[in-house]
């Protein structure tokens, strides 16, 4: 199974290193020296990762045969794309691959059913389940211990305690681009930290 776990960003330096969007938790595995990725588009890769290091809060990676500014920006917005086995799981039973949470059923404590996850937002601060409902609007829900109470894969479905306003008429929908947006306008770095008291579990 293949798992987007990056995003190329801009160029750093002169030397053909570039920043990441990281959309893995586990990056030192998924994108450390060695790594072959496939990528999106395909005509750019596959791209063995040469180098990694942290600067000012983000990956910066440089690949094979790619040493100057030039190659790398070249690469800019290409997605880098893991080879996973589907039935490896996280090793913290609180961790979720994001396949294993696409097209959950969502519902309350209630039995209400809320609609489908159909994608998962990395965010800097939480990860956000973008949830079609049945009338085909998106209703976003954060993924954090006061609001998702359980995820059972078993029975393929996420039960939810939302708080007045979240999924009702006056809850507001957005995409997850929206969200995206909004985050970026706060200054918060891409590969923002993991494992917040507050979550119920982390997406990878």
């Amino acid at each position: 199974m293949q798992l987007v776990v990056a995003r190329i960003g801009r160029a750093h330096g002169i030397k053909g290193e570039v920043t990441v969007e990281v959309r893995t938790d586990e990056p030192e595995v998924r994108l450390g020296p060695g790594a072959v990725l496939a990528t999106d588009p395909p005509g750019t890769g596959p791209l063995t990762i040469e180098t990694g290091r942290v600067h000012s809060g983000r990956l910066l990676l440089r690949f094979a045969a790619v040493s100057d500014r030039t190659g790398a920006e070249a690469l800019r917005n290409t997605l880098l794309i893991a080879e996973v086995d589907p039935e490896e799981l996280p090793d913290d039973p609180e961790e979720f691959y994001d396949h294993q949470l696409m097209d959950l059923d969502v519902v309350t404590e209630d039995g209400v059913e809320v609609g489908r996850i159909t994608e998962i937002s990395h965010l800097p601060s939480q990860d956000l389940f973008i949830v079609e409902r049945p009338d085909g609007s998106e209703v976003m829900i954060p993924f954090v211990a006061e609001i998702v109470a359980e995820i059972d894969l078993d029975e393929q479905r996420a039960v939810i305690t939302p708080p007045p306003g979240l999924i009702d008429d006056q809850a507001v929908v957005a995409s997850a681009r929206d969200a995206e947006q909004d985050e970026a306008g706060d200054g918060a770095p891409d590969d923002g930290a993991d494992g917040a008291p507050d979550q119920a579990g982390e997406a990878r």
